[in-house]
């Protein structure tokens, strides 16, 4: 019970701190550009023509808003973020609650040692079913969150409090409206969830010595590279989930010119393909003007 509050409450501060980081993302992936470019200069040190990073969009919002203004949506969030923590646990526990039932009497070493793999499969499994429910439960907060964020395009109110969302979705949508976009957020987090532990275990046993007295700190390292490539490719399905979750909502962040109405998941995927977008959002400092954009930069300035 210990462990379990001392999860939610440090999920809770994580959340709050990146309630900003969150906003600033949301409004760059459904496209919403509100500062021109500037001159700036890449990681080598060129001068180029870039979006304006994280900083300058949330000053530009506090300038708006104020500085509350930017945890918008915080707390459909934080309920999110409680209540699949604690989906979370249950669904772990209760799979720990099977494995001391089958512990008894079972106790082959030759089988322990040749079921590395084996093992790794049925820990991850466990893991995507338990993400999976998390993931089920909290999405209509999910929802929530991504439309109070958005509906700063075009200064509406229809998600302000948590309740009156909840009775706007249901009254335009019904029951499906708290699941829009919910597939391929699923489908990321499956073969994020996959690629991750299929990595780190064939680092772990083919690449990394044994013998190292590190070991199990280089583990550690391998475990967290390995996230991070896996998050990065399917970043795809996090930005197709977050545009359909605001798609043709009423908002002026769902709706053209800043979206398009898309017709399912499958659709804004191709379009986004089409169009060169598909890492829209993912970088938040260097930030290239996309192709096709006009913008009016002084390219002059560049020489």
């Amino acid at each position: 019970m210990a462990d379990a509050a001392s999860q939610v409450l440090l999920g809770s501060g994580l959340t709050i701190l990146s309630q900003p980081l969150m906003y600033v993302k949301v409004l760059i992936q459904v496209g919403y550009e509100p500062l021109p470019p500037t001159i700036g200069r890449n990681i080598f040190g060129r001068q180029v023509c870039q979006l304006p990073g994280l900083f300058s969009y949330a000053q530009h919002i506090a300038s708006i808003d104020g500085k509350r203004g930017l945890f918008t949506g915080l707390t459909p969030r934080l309920c999110s973020g409680v209540l699949g923590t604690v989906v979370h646990g249950k669904v772990l526990q209760h799979y720990q609650e099977c494995d001391k039932v089958e512990e008894t009497g079972s106790g082959n070493v030759q089988k322990e040692l040749s079921s590395s793999f084996d093992r790794v499969i049925k820990e991850t499994t466990r893991e995507m079913m338990a993400r999976s429910a998390a993931t089920l439960i909290t999405h209509p907060f999910h929802v929530i969150t991504l439309r109070s964020m958005v509906q700063f395009i075009g200064r509406e109110s229809k998600y302000c409090g948590l309740c009156d969302s909840i009775v706007t979705i249901y009254r335009e949508e019904g029951i499906l409206g708290f699941f829009a976009g919910l597939i391929p957020r699923l489908l990321g987090d499956i073969i994020s969830l996959w690629l991750c532990n299929s990595l780190a275990y064939l680092v772990n046993t083919y690449a990394l010595d044994s013998g190292v007295s590190t070991m199990n700190e280089m583990k550690s390292y391998s475990q967290a590279v390995t996230g991070f490539f896996a998050s990065m490719l399917t970043y795809p399905f996090v930005l197709v989930s977050n545009l359909m979750a605001v798609n043709n909502c009423g908002l002026a962040g769902g709706s053209p010119p800043y979206s398009p109405i898309y017709t399912s998941w499958i659709d804004c995927w191709c379009m986004l393909q089409k169009e060169g977008n598909m890492s829209r959002g993912n970088s938040l400092f260097f930030r290239k003007v996309p192709f096709g954009k006009t913008y009016c930069c002084d390219l002059r300035m560049l020489i």
